[in-house]
């Protein structure tokens, strides 16, 4: 009997081996597949994170990549306007008396040149506000005829200005109503550089 009982043991025991294996590949092909859900799982995670983060960053580059090229465009109209008003102020304390034409006085010829030069530039020449005034003495900010003999030799301001709002790439409201300015001293005409002589 007692190898009877034996050998039912034993086959129980190979039954129950057989069982205990098969549950055991159950419960780690489920553990795999719990594995794979989670790793899915995170990879989704990751993706929102990654969203998130560029609904957070995009912006502020966006601004600053914006911001860049605006602040490039002034100055680029900034230093247009400087060589114009520059070239202006060579004009005006030269002998001009060769250059302007009979119909045209020297003021008109200095404003003529800033806005063609303004233009070829590429800016809107035509939205300028010209001002050729004294830089010094009792005059000072009063008008200057730089056709006038008595101003021979005299210092004139020449100044430029640009509406912002003329030259910008984007619709910048707290830039409105201000102005891209340029602007020079120099002594009028070489003696003798009027009309007359």
């Amino acid at each position: 009997m007692n190898t009877a009982r034996t050998c039912q043991l034993s086959e129980n025991c190979s039954a129950m081996k057989r069982q205990n294996g098969i549950l055991e590949r159950m419960r780690s092909s489920s553990r795999r597949g719990a594995m794979r859900h989670t790793a899915a799982r995170t990879r989704d995670d990751r993706s929102g994170v990654a969203a998130v983060e560029c609904a957070v960053i995009l912006p502020v580059m966006l601004v600053l990549v914006l911001g860049t090229i605006e602040l490039g465009t002034a100055l680029r109209a900034q230093t247009i306007l400087q060589s114009a008003v520059r070239e202006a102020g060579r004009l005006a304390s030269m002998d001009w008396r060769f250059i302007v034409a009979d119909n045209q006085t020297p003021n008109q010829k200095v404003e003529q040149d800033i806005r063609n030069f303004v233009s070829a530039s590429g800016l809107p020449g035509n939205d300028l506000t010209i001002s050729i005034v004294y830089a010094e003495g009792s005059n000072e900010g009063e008008v200057f005829d730089i056709s006038d003999e008595d101003n021979d030799l005299e210092l004139l301001q020449i100044e430029i200005e640009l509406p912002y709002t003329s030259i910008s790439l984007f619709p910048v409201k707290h830039m409105y109503g201000k102005n891209v300015r340029a602007s020079v001293v120099m002594r009028a005409g070489i003696a003798g550089g009027s009309l007359g002589n």
